[in-house]
């Protein structure tokens, strides 16, 4: 990375620990997990290969790459950090068997991509994980601030509410938000995803 990149990263960085709270921003409820699915949970979190795009052809990946990186500008102003923010995305929410552009509305709506975004329950980062997951399938070592990490909870607690709710997004959703039984946040994930972020392939 060079110097100019590297100060525009912590510039971003620094800026983004001013954010405000935010409305939605997550208040995952605690629950106990089976062994079965805490374990799973937890190789998912601590296993894991270097991000890349997860296209069959490396033209659609770039085209991909491009266009998104275009919509995400009015968040993330430098450059190098937002097609790597968007490779982490893409990787983390396919490896958990999830639309990368549901999670890029999911992160608009509980974040607005700040890194060290706070909520007044404790949540954290980019898609607002709660600190009691590190105990249930992480460790208290990790850090829910480093993007990566954050990302790879974050998508692991999804999938799991996805998987608990039969494929109900709306409910998994929900869930995830802390706030079963209504809609208002599950429709801003999706109002956010139409609005910004569906993409088709060619």
């Amino acid at each position: 990375m060079s110097k100019l990149s590297r100060r525009q990263f912590l510039l971003t960085a620094s800026t983004s620990l001013l954010c405000p709270k935010f409305v939605f921003a997550g208040a995952q409820r605690e629950e106990t997990l089976s062994d079965d699915v805490a374990s799973i949970m937890r190789q998912s979190v601590e296993h894991a290969s270097p991000p890349r795009l997860v296209f069959d052809k490396a033209s659609e990946g770039q085209r991909w790459l491009n266009e998104m990186s275009g919509r995400l500008t009015r968040y993330v102003d430098n450059e190098w950090y937002r097609r790597r923010l968007l490779t982490m995305i893409h990787y983390e929410a396919t490896r958990a068997g999830l639309n990368p552009q549901i999670i890029l509305g999911l992160i608009e709506v509980e974040s607005a991509f700040r890194q060290y975004a706070i909520s007044n329950v404790g949540a954290k980062g980019l898609m607002q994980v709660m600190p009691f997951w590190q105990r249930y399938i992480g460790n208290e070592n990790h850090n829910l601030f480093d993007v990566r990490t954050n990302l790879r909870y974050g998508c692991t607690i999804l999938r799991h509410y996805n998987n608990v709710e039969n494929g109900n997004l709306r409910r998994a959703l929900a869930r995830y938000n802390g706030s079963l039984g209504s809609n208002k946040y599950p429709n801003a994930v999706l109002n956010a995803y139409q609005r910004r972020w569906s993409w088709e392939a060619a």
